[in-house]
């Protein structure tokens, strides 16, 4: 009986968590090394710096509440691409009241 109701805890915690989702592919022909994802920016306008696109990034199913989350996600997989910065260019809430949002991941030039 207690290992049953380790189970459906287990399911009902797995279900009540967004399955957050982030996409990246890929559109620059050449391969950088990968930065930090500390170092990452999040940015909603494009940068004052030279830069090349890496890849174009989207990301849905995340709670309002989860941005800070939803951003060290874009971060993490932006990183191993080179990336330097997130662009963000459109986000919203969906029908069903999770965030989502598109852009692209850049590197800046030197």
């Amino acid at each position: 009986m207690q290992l049953a109701k380790v189970i459906v805890l287990g399911l009902v915690t797995l279900l009540a968590t967004s399955c957050a989702v982030v996409d990246v592919t890929k559109t620059s022909k050449g391969v950088y090394k990968a930065t930090n994802p500390n170092n990452v920016e999040i940015l909603m306008t494009k940068p004052d710096k030279p830069y090349v696109e890496l890849a174009t990034v989207s990301t849905r199913q995340w709670n309002p509440s989860s941005t800070a989350k939803m951003h060290n996600a874009l971060r993490s997989k932006s990183a191993p691409l080179g990336a330097d910065a997130v662009i963000l260019i459109n986000s919203g809430i969906d029908y069903n009241g999770y965030l989502w949002s598109t852009g692209v991941a850049v590197r800046y030039t030197r």
